[in-house]
């Protein structure tokens, strides 16, 4: 029995170490940094047909990177996960559009501003009613979380006296608005002038309110030189006239639009999308897929050692097993990729991949269900068969392995088939973390052509098909094996 365990010990630490082994750099390497975005926020940064990463924000850390002579790996997510992400220690820094406060001022460091903004309130375009804050009372509004926008609306919600919806991207956020959820959107405003231009139904009601500054951010105390080669960088831009160059590119006069920049100037049909974006939606299908392998594979490893555990002679395993898979079992997947993703580096110092951490969730949430499936199968079998197998002088670990091993998984195989299946679906949580798999392209295709239907249409088909191939095949291989 302890050579089996331990054999499912040896092969769970040789696969994760296939996936997370970190990649040798060479000492003479330009200093690389990783830096979060929010790339659902046009028009500072969103994500094109071709899977490139653009906008005023991009673009600019583009041209400051050349002139100081770093790179850069972009870790898109959402704006709120960006900022914990930093504190963290998990990235860099952040460059989303981010407003300078005093709140933000006590733990991250900024960068010189680099553009100024404003708020502004937004309304469905046939609303007649909503013309001024005043008419909000006792209304619904949508804001986006740890926005400039939702920190002016919450100032100001006991004198207006409205409510607050709040959202994790911009584009979900104005679909709420035009669908009549809620009566209005808090804003920044080149933001909501880019969504209005690129045919979103909203319009705009107020001035420009609560001014103030974008800046780039990094950790309180933490990473000075990669801020200060961002000043040097941005001054030389300015200097050279290229930052307005940028600017403009975006929000001047003739300014980049979607739709004029789409391929062929082609209407926003389902098979269009498919079309422009295909590059981009087999990248999120084949990291799903990857996460899902990998995640049911070692959960598999982690669920049948728990399930050993768990019908061990010993008090204290069976009582180890059990408290495991209550624990995990328990737990919210999403707040569990967050404690491994952000949580454990601020306690330990030591950054963890997205992709292992998302893997580690996969394995300790999916793990947990396969030990308590696989426990009961094991415990199904019928008593007789060990103590039969005892009688004829096997030892308790032999018994077990050679007979009531094999019955108890056979039992499992239609468990197993629909945790596979599960672990697909449960990979898009973890976008929330930065992982860029089926469900985060979506995000990052609907924040640049604001198609919401039509591409949630496309994804959801995709997980669909893949499901039902997964479902055959998963059916074939169970008649093999009986």
């Amino acid at each position: 029995m302890n050579k089996w365990l331990k054999g499912l010990v040896a092969t769970g630490i040789m696969l994760l170490g296939l996936v997370a082994v970190p990649h040798s750099i060479s000492a003479d390497a330009k200093p690389n940094y990783t830096i979060a975005t929010d790339t659902t926020y046009p028009p500072f940064e969103f994500q094109t047909q071709n899977g490139s990463y653009r906008g005023i924000d991009m673009d600019m850390l583009k041209a400051i990177s050349k002139e100081e002579g770093f790179t850069y790996t972009l870790k898109p997510m959402s704006f709120n996960a960006g900022v914990q992400a930093v504190q963290a220690g998990q990235v860099d820094g952040l460059l989303a559009g981010m407003s300078i406060t005093p709140e933000r001022k006590q733990s991250f460091d900024f960068s010189t501003p680099y553009y100024k903004t404003g708020v502004v309130v937004a309304v469905d375009g046939k609303n007649k009613s909503i013309k001024s804050l005043d008419d909000l009372k006792g209304k619904k509004v949508a804001v986006k979380t740890g926005t400039a926008g939702a920190q002016y609306a919450q100032s100001i919600q006991k004198k207006y006296n409205f409510k607050l919806s709040f959202f994790n991207d911009s584009n979900t956020m104005y679909n709420d608005v035009t669908v009549g959820n809620t009566v209005a959107c808090f804003e920044d405003q080149p933001v909501m002038g880019y969504a209005i231009k690129q045919g979103t139904a909203l319009k705009v009601i107020t001035k420009p309110a609560n001014t103030g500054g974008y800046g780039f951010g990094v950790k309180k105390g933490q990473n000075a030189k990669l801020l200060k080669s961002f000043d040097d960088g941005y001054a030389k831009i300015v200097k050279s006239g290229e930052y307005d160059k940028i600017v403009s590119h975006y929000v001047g006069k003739g300014a980049y639009n979607y739709k004029a920049n789409a391929a062929k100037n082609e209407k926003p049909t389902i098979w269009n999308i498919i079309k422009d974006n295909k590059s981009a939606l087999r990248d999120g299908l084949i990291k799903t897929i990857e996460l899902t392998v990998f995640g049911i594979l070692l959960a598999a490893v982690w669920g049948l050692f728990l399930g050993v555990l768990g019908v061990m002679p010993s008090k204290l395993l069976r009582g180890l097993s059990t408290t495991i898979i209550y624990l995990f079992r328990g737990l919210p997947m999403l707040v569990l990729a967050f404690f491994i993703y952000i949580g454990l580096p601020n306690l330990t110092g030591q950054k963890i991949p997205a992709f292992t951490a998302g893997l580690i969730t996969l394995i300790l949430n999916e793990g947990a269900y396969i030990g308590s499936f696989v426990k009961g199968g094991f415990l199904s079998v019928d008593k007789g068969q060990l103590e039969a197998a005892r009688s004829l002088g096997l030892p308790y670990g032999k018994a077990m392995r050679k007979v009531v091993m094999p019955q108890g998984i056979r039992l499992t195989i239609p468990s197993f088939i629909n945790q596979f299946i599960i672990t697909l679906k449960d990979t898009s949580i973890l976008s929330a973390i930065g992982i860029v798999e089926l469900t985060q392209t979506g995000t990052l295709i609907i924040a640049r052509n604001l198609q919401g239907f039509r591409v949630w249409l496309i994804i959801g088909a995709m997980y669909l098909i893949v499901i039902t191939l997964l479902t055959w095949l998963s059916n074939w291989i169970e008649k093999r094996i009986k």
